[in-house]
Parts: C-alpha cells; sequence; structure tokens
C-alpha cells in the first residue's frame, strides 16, 4: 500500500477505488476562473458540481486531475470540488505543451525544484500537494523545451518517488523518444504511464511499451480521429494479451471550460458526441467490453487494479 496525496490529504492506495486516470475539474487558462470567471459561462462551479456529483453516484471513487499551470489548474477550485462532491481527486505538478517564452534558459533543474517543492509544500500557496508528475510531447515529438521538462520531471521523480504521466502522441509513436529521456535519467519503466495511447490503433507500438513495464492511459474516449469503437477494439485487444492490469482507461474529460460564443464545436455537438461525460466508460466502452466477450471480473477491475497498481509500484 502507497499514501497518495488528494486536494483534501492524503489516502492509502488501497482506498482509491474505481479511479478515472486522465481527466480535467477545470481546463482554461492561468487566472481565468479569478480574473475572468465570466468567460466560463453563468453557474460554472454549481454545474461542475452537479456533473461530479453525478459521476460519484455513479460508481466513481477518484479522479486525477491532469491539469497543469499552463492548462489552467486552480487547486483551491479543485479542492472545492472535491470536498462538494465527495469525490477523491489527485492533483498533478508538471507542464502541458504551452512553454513560455519567459522560460527560456530556465534548467531542468530550477523546474525539478519547482515541481518537487509543489510535492512536498503545496502548491500555490496553500498545503494542498501534488500525487502525481506530468509532462508532455506532442506531434512535433520531443522537442528542446519538452525535454527539459522531461527531464525535470525525472528529477522531480528521482526526489519525491511520485509516478509519472506522460502526455504522447501515440499516432507517432512518440513515446519511444520520451522513453529514451526517461531512461537517460535513470527512471524505471514501471513508474510511467503513457497517456491518449488509444489515439492511436497500433497494437504492435502500444505492445513495445507495454513490454518495456510502461503503464497505458487509453484515456480518451470519446475522442476524435479515432472511432470510440476502434479504441475499445484496441483495448480488447491489449486485454486479449494479458495485460489489462496496466490499462488505465478514462476520457479527458472536463467538468468546467471556456463558454465560447464561437467555439470549434459547439455544446448540441459536445452532447451529442458524450451525454454521459465522466461516466460514458461504464455507461458505453464496458457495454461494449461485455459484447465483445470480456468477462466481468476483467471489467471490474478495469479503473480500478491498473490505477492501484501504478501508484503502489516501487
Amino acid at each position: 500500500m502507497t499514501t497518495i496525496n488528494t486536494v483534501t490529504g492524503t489516502m492509502d492506495s488501497a482506498d482509491l477505488g474505481f479511479t478515472l486516470m486522465h481527466e480535467h475539474i477545470m481546463v482554461a487558462a492561468s487566472g481565468v476562473h479569478k480574473d475572468y470567471p465570466e468567460l466560463l459561462g453563468p453557474d460554472f462551479m454549481a454545474n461542475a458540481i452537479k456533473k461530479l456529483q453525478d459521476t460519484k453516484a455513479g460508481g466513481v471513487s477518484t479522479i486525477l486531475d491532469a491539469t497543469t499551470l499552463d492548462l489552467g489548474r486552480d487547486i483551491e477550485l479543485i479542492a472545492e470540488s472535491s470536498r462538494q462532491s465527495g469525490i477523491k481527486i489527485i492533483a498533478c505538478t508538471g507542464w502541458w505543451l504551452d512553454y513560455p517564452r519567459f522560460f527560456g534558459g530556465v534548467s531542468a533543474d530550477q523546474l525539478a525544484k519547482v515541481f518537487i517543492r509543489e510535492v512536498t509544500e503545496g502548491i500555490s500557496g496553500t498545503d494542498i500537494k501534488a500525487g502525481i508528475l506530468k509532462s508532455a510531447s506532442d506531434m512535433p515529438g520531443v522537442t528542446p523545451e519538452g525535454e527539459t521538462v522531461l527531464r525535470a520531471i525525472a528529477r522531480a521523480h528521482k526526489e519525491t518517488n511520485l509516478p509519472i504521466m506522460l502526455h504522447s502522441y501515440s499516432p507517432g509513436r512518440v513515446g519511444l523518444q520520451q522513453m529514451a529521456v526517461m531512461k537517460d535519467e535513470g527512471v524505471a519503466m514501471n513508474r510511467i504511464k503513457f497517456d491518449h495511447s488509444n489515439d492511436t490503433t497500433d497494437v504492435e507500438y502500444l505492445t513495445m511499451l507495454l513490454d518495456e513495464g510502461c503503464y497505458l492511459g487509453l484515456d480518451r474516449y470519446p475522442g476524435g480521429n479515432t472511432s470510440p469503437m476502434a479504441r475499445t477494439k484496441t483495448m480488447k485487444a491489449l486485454i486479449d494479451a494479458g495485460y489489462a492490469d496496466r490499462l488505465c482507461p478514462s476520457h479527458d474529460h472536463s467538468a468546467i471550460s471556456i463558454d465560447a460564443d464561437n467555439p470549434m464545436i459547439t455544446k448540441e455537438q459536445r452532447l451529442k458526441m458524450n451525454p454521459h461525460g465522466f461516466l460514458y466508460m461504464k455507461n458505453v466502452v464496458f457495454p461494449w467490453l461485455r459484447e465483445m466477450g470480456v468477462s466481468e471480473n476483467i471489467i471490474d477491475g478495469l479503473c480500478v487494479i491498473g490505477p492501484r497498481k501504478f501508484f503502489e509500484e516501487t
């Protein structure tokens, strides 16, 4: 058993329960919640709490909030969401893809110290501590800035022993580039989860990562270019190959986002794509897996066994 930092205190890994390992309470930009709250729409907090309460009532115990500072992380908002809804929430430290020009020349060791402080002391002047480390590399692969963050995350891991989640561009097999940096920093592969792995149906590539000891975040549902059914067939293939205990299905869903007048995807379109929110996995994907012949024992363990094992790895 392992002690995990949540936004309302510590918890034992044995108490994680049904866990969604890559979600967001709010995705915006840093400071929006406090400085421009009208951009989040009317009653945004009440709507988010209701969604999270419904999620808890649907059987979800814990959510890992993958929101870094550059994705608009507001740690007090996240903590209040947890307190009011009853959902346990694990926050992250690290950096996503919006690397600011003002960080030019900042070293990996400098960033590592910042991330370590958010684990050992607290985030944004609070005593709320991060429970996981995060970095990101996308379509361009591991950029120089991305490598700086990767190395910072690796060094923070060596100091704190927290596990690592990596946003990765799976269609381009970018995880192999990220893995090379992690190995160079001496990180054990069983402490890493490659997220957005179900953006590809390349089972050969995903198996390569799993065979190194890594975990996979199958965490984009219903997703974009790859259909929800194709994503589920990929999950079934990995289950059949014996990797069910290292899979972490989730959605990459957000309870709060910018309420734009002219969005790329309208609210109606989003609702049609996913009327279930954080319960899409339970309400849509799990029934598909049953139809594909996956046993109830394995389905019951998805979102339970993988997350717990991931946090308990040493």
